[in-house]
């Protein structure tokens, strides 16, 4: 096996560290030979959680947690080599996304923690990280950086197709053979579902979304969060929590009339991510002929459900139809940003960030 890279993603669900080996060559293909995920220890979990808002010494406790990130991210990958009979040297290089504990493109700068020269150290293999900060310096969002990989490996010539990756927040990808790739945040994905749940029934996620299906969407509390002037917004444009977090949540459920049982705040919760997913579809791909989930919504059968009633009669699958684990998709293409890295080929699309131009992305740690 030749051009074997690792790609590593740990995105605003918080859940754990996605790794993933992958073959990578031209024409377009990337194959998953192997991945992991290793899960955020309950201690780590937490403070990755509160970095992602103002607190007391910031900066020491992101160099810590962004150590114990790149000593499980290693883990995973220590994992895989040992599973594959793979020797480091045998790997070209790890991409590693790091965690995002602050997106802030309106000032400039997103930060990602995950001390990516440690992960080279306690690997032996050659790291790139830090993606985001050249397609930022160049006026763009730094996200979503999924879509440049879509396009490159899942653009049909002869029919339009969108993808909807749906993890802490939701970003889709239009891929029309007529047209530049469009893509943007869409807004929350599971980031608020996750919240209210974990509130409430002190469960991770809503298996399946069992939780909403059983409770009533309040219209009232739909048309508050649909009001919000982020939905309004042409791409480009991205979110994180630093945006849609709890505290906006509580925000309008305070200027509710009546209080809800929590089931239905959660299927409400559902109802929001659906709508505007099904919005942004409806407003840019307006040629699609089949619709792609992937990321950990993929799992979430109510929404699933939701998806194909709103969006009918556009089919809606996962992308496990195309060939690609859904449950891996951001990994693989963290894999392909490095590789395009190492190759001096640009990582970013300028009409889905909003950069001036095309860029190099990626800071590099040998081996």
């Amino acid at each position: 096996m030749a051009n074997l890279y690792v790609g590593i993603m740990s995105g605003t669900s918080l859940d754990g560290i996605d790794v993933a080996l992958v073959e990578l060559s031209t024409p377009q293909q990337a194959k998953l030979i192997d991945a992991c995920c290793i899960p955020f220890p309950q201690s780590v979990y937490e403070e990755l959680l509160a970095l992602c808002a103002p607190g007391a010494d910031e900066v020491r406790r992101a160099g810590l947690a962004g150590q114990n990130w790149a000593r499980l991210a290693a883990t995973g990958v220590n994992q895989l080599l040992e599973r594959n009979a793979l020797l480091p040297s045998q790997v070209m290089a790890i991409g590693s996304h790091g965690q995002t504990i602050r997106h802030h493109p309106e000032l400039g700068f997103s930060t990602q923690i995950g001390a990516p020269a440690l992960l080279a150290e306690l690997t032996n293999i050659s790291v790139v990280s830090d993606f985001r900060s050249r397609d930022l310096a160049a006026g763009g969002e730094g996200a979503p950086l999924v879509p440049a990989f879509h396009e490159w490996l899942l653009r049909s010539p002869d029919q339009a197709r969108t993808l909807i990756n749906i993890g802490g927040f939701a970003n889709l990808t239009v891929l029309d053979p007529e047209q530049p790739v469009v893509g943007f945040d869409s807004g929350p994905g599971n980031v608020l579902m996750d919240h209210w749940i974990q509130l409430h029934r002190s469960l991770p996620y809503d298996n399946g979304g069992s939780w909403a299906r059983s409770g009533k969407v309040s219209a009232e509390l739909l048309e508050l969060m649909l009001n919000d002037p982020y939905f309004q917004r042409q791409g480009p444009k991205s979110t994180g929590r630093e945006y849609f977090h709890p505290a906006w949540l509580d925000n309008k459920l305070a200027t509710l009339r009546t209080t809800l049982p929590p089931e239905d705040a959660q299927a409400t919760l559902l109802e929001l991510t659906a709508h505007t997913i099904s919005l942004a579809v409806r407003s840019n791909a307006t040629n699609t002929k089949s619709i792609f989930v992937c990321g950990g919504g993929a799992r979430n059968q109510y929404l699933l459900e939701r998806l194909e009633s709103l969006l009918r009669p556009i089919p809606v699958g996962t992308t496990a139809q195309l060939g690609v684990d859904p449950d891996w998709m951001e990994a693989i293409a963290f894999a392909w940003l490095a590789w395009r890295c190492l190759e001096r080929q640009p990582g970013n699309q300028p009409q889905v960030t909003g950069a001036s131009g095309l860029r190099i992305l990626g800071a590099h740690y040998p081996a």
